[in-house]
């Protein structure tokens, strides 16, 4: 038997289209779910008010996704560690400075966000910070490796999530 493992993310967002599309979505998914049950596998994952949305469209739906796993959000200290890994895996450094700042603004971005990305933020953050770091090191006509590999403050005062 083949197993087709499909993982559905923010299909609530599709939902919002039009009503003709989401009772025709939802046809098409039981539909689908129910053709194909002994060899599909179907793991729906998205921001927990959405999916109960999602979940409430259809009185089948929910009896059909009997296991519900709701993943906690990072702390800022989770949010740091994982800043420092990316940044780490790349060869840069956060200066203890710059640390501070970063938890200023994810604090910042998490309390005036509903839908707050947690890691995906913060992979956002110091990619954009990686490009402002480069930009700023361009007009230098000396670098040291040092510079190369530190994310300063004002690399960050320039991220917008």
């Amino acid at each position: 038997m083949t197993i087709f493992t499909t993982c559905f993310t923010h299909i609530y967002v599709l939902m919002k289209e039009s009503i003709y599309f989401t009772g025709l979505y939802i046809y098409v998914f039981v539909k689908t779910m129910e053709d194909h049950k002994e060899e599909l596998i179907l793991i729906l994952a998205g921001y927990q008010k959405e999916m109960e949305f999602f979940l409430q469209t259809n009185p089948g739906l929910r009896s059909r996704f009997p296991i519900h796993i709701d993943f906690p959000d990072y702390n800022q200290q989770e949010l740091l560690h994982i800043a420092e890994q990316l940044c780490a895996k790349r060869q840069y450094t956060l200066p203890a400075d710059t640390k501070t700042l970063l938890l200023k603004l994810l604090l910042q971005h998490s309390s005036n966000n509903d839908n707050f990305g947690n890691a995906r933020t913060v992979r956002n953050m110091i990619e954009r910070a990686i490009r402002h770091q480069a930009v700023r090191l361009m007009s230098k006509t000396s670098i040291t490796r040092q510079e190369l590999i530190l994310i300063e403050p004002v690399d960050l005062k320039e991220v917008k999530e």
